[in-house]
């Protein structure tokens, strides 16, 4: 199918004994590792033009490089021996040119070689209401896998839920669903062949069909586990016209039994109603006196947090809402006494518009980076879609002890110094560390939100940093960046990849693992 094994070397012992089995490592999404002993640099190595084999005798610090598909978005995932990754369903036609054939992918490889284990190609969604805007399937599974046990969670490129078995189809078809072939194949295709690289489902809930979802563009959610329970936005959003919702009465916030994928709760608020492109944002979870709260940055601009399930309810309830925090303030609303509607800002959809593209555009956005919690506070920023270009952002430090309407109350701290984003902050040893789109990372105190530094990398950012081992991992369209930690800038390397890095670095045992458009990097000093 889509994927070559590149190799693999042998003999690198995990320098620690930490899985990062989810989006962000931990519940609270705070993408930061107490791993040492991470490279400050490799080499990417050298590949056959035709067939993309990289020649590993050519590489530094590299146990193993995977092949993907055309097009790798999503963040991977690592659990016991196992990589998760999400990427398109590309056959490879050469190095530089790809045929895709059904959609999605979602690969599970083996940590220690990179070899294939099982994949699950995700076909493209037909048939859906005229309204629906849901044309970017076949840029992949976006989706970072949530692994617990012997399950893992994910989002499809079609926008359903799936529970996957961790081994596949190696250990047989474990049911209740039995469907995989058909699913495989596509609605009013011959299903394939069942084999023991293929994937397992154990089952499979679907917002389009029960609850009239309607996502934009694509489906990302990473979903959030609490107890038996599963989290996680439905990426419902506006129709062809980006004018209006597709569905408005769908919501745009889910809670799902973790065990059979039945459906427990949904958002009280009405959300889809004021959503002004889709609802992507990946929930976090975090303890705040004697409740646990879930996350959520939402596509109108504002930041909830709702009460956690204690008890999975017999039949669907509504999820309490503690708070809610405004992130879009007053001056990014009206202009000259007016009020700036989103289409304003879209430097894609209206060209002639006053958005210039330089950054210094000012008006609302969305939440689509992911809350992160730490020590009481959340700590989130404002963006938009890439292609609707640059523009103001605004990252906000917020008290989660609060109730009702924290706005004002729950504000510690904003920082208006950088452009919009999508990336997903890391707080470490007292620090801040924020991706911009422009491609920009910006040094803050986590306590007063000070600046320390911001430094410029020149190109497109869609990821957020890591934070591990002194070190700052974190990618661009152009290269992947790796700065120290601290007060002040230093850079201790640039690598370029070969294609854009969409996605976020993480480590695991030991190892770093850095996806790029089409290439997967398994990363650790050689002994």
């Amino acid at each position: 199918m889509a994927r070559v094994l590149l190799g693999c070397w042998l003999g690198v012992g995990g320098l620690g004994a930490a899985d990062w089995p989810q989006w962000g490592r931990t519940d609270n999404r705070n993408p930061v590792s107490d791993e040492q002993g991470l490279p400050d640099t490799f080499t990417p190595g050298e590949k056959n033009a035709t067939t993309g084999i990289y020649d590993l005798a050519t590489t530094r610090n590299v146990k193993w490089v995977a092949r993907l598909g055309g097009s790798a978005l999503g963040n991977p995932t690592v659990a016991d021996g196992r990589v998760f990754i999400g990427t398109d369903d590309a056959t490879i036609v050469d190095d530089t040119r790809f045929k895709r054939t059904r959609g999605g992918m979602i690969q599970c490889l083996d940590e220690e070689t990179g070899k294939l284990l099982w994949q699950l190609v995700t076909p493209v969604r037909k048939g859906l209401p005229a309204a629906a805007h849901f044309g970017h399937q076949a840029i992949g599974t976006i989706s970072a896998a949530t692994v617990e046990g012997d399950r893992a969670y994910v989002v499809s490129s079609r926008g359903d839920v799936l529970c996957l078995d961790v081994r596949g189809q190696a250990d047989g078809n474990q049911g209740p669903c039995l469907d995989e072939a058909q699913y495989m194949a596509g609605p009013n295709q011959p299903p394939v062949g069942l084999r023991d690289t293929d994937a397992d489902i154990l089952w499979r809930y679907d917002p389009i069909d029960e609850l009239g979802v309607l996502p934009h563009d694509s489906a990302g959610c990473a979903i959030l586990i609490q107890g038996d329970v599963l989290y996680l936005s439905t990426s419902n959003g506006m129709d062809g016209t980006h004018l209006k919702m597709a569905a408005p009465e769908a919501p745009a916030f889910i809670a799902l039994d973790k065990r059979t994928g039945r459906l427990l709760a949904t958002e009280d608020e009405a959300l889809s109603r004021r959503i002004f492109h889709a609802q992507w944002c990946s929930p976090s979870a975090g303890r705040v006196g004697d409740k646990t709260l879930i996350f959520l940055g939402g596509g109108d601009g504002v930041c909830y947090a709702f009460e956690a399930l204690t008890t999975v309810p017999a039949s669907p309830v509504k999820l309490k809402k503690v708070w809610w925090y405004d992130c879009i303030p007053p001056q990014y609303k009206t202009r000259a006494g007016q009020t700036i509607t989103y289409m304003d800002g879209d430097r894609l959809l209206n060209k002639k518009g006053p958005n210039n593209n330089d950054g210094t555009y000012v008006g609302p956005s969305e939440v689509i980076a992911t809350p992160v919690f730490v020590r009481g506070r959340i700590y989130v920023a404002i963006g938009r879609d890439p292609t609707d270009g640059r523009g103001r952002g605004m990252l906000h430090c917020i008290d989660a002890g609060r109730t009702g309407d924290v706005t004002a109350s729950g504000r510690i701290w904003t920082y208006d110094g950088l452009d919009r984003a999508l990336a997903t902050v890391a707080v470490a040893e007292g620090l801040v560390y924020a991706v911009d789109i422009a491609g920009r990372i910006h040094c803050l105190d986590a306590e007063t939100g000070q600046v320390y530094w911001v430094h410029e990398t020149g190109a497109e950012a869609w990821g957020g940093a890591l934070a591990a081992d002194g070190k700052l991992y974190f990618g661009n369209k152009r290269e992947l960046t790796i700065m120290a930690q601290g007060r002040q800038p230093r850079v201790l390397a640039t690598i370029p990849l070969g294609s854009a890095i969409f996605g976020s670095p993480i480590v695991a045992n030991g190892v770093l693992y850095v996806a790029s458009q089409r290439y997967l990097w398994a990363v650790a000093n050689r002994p």
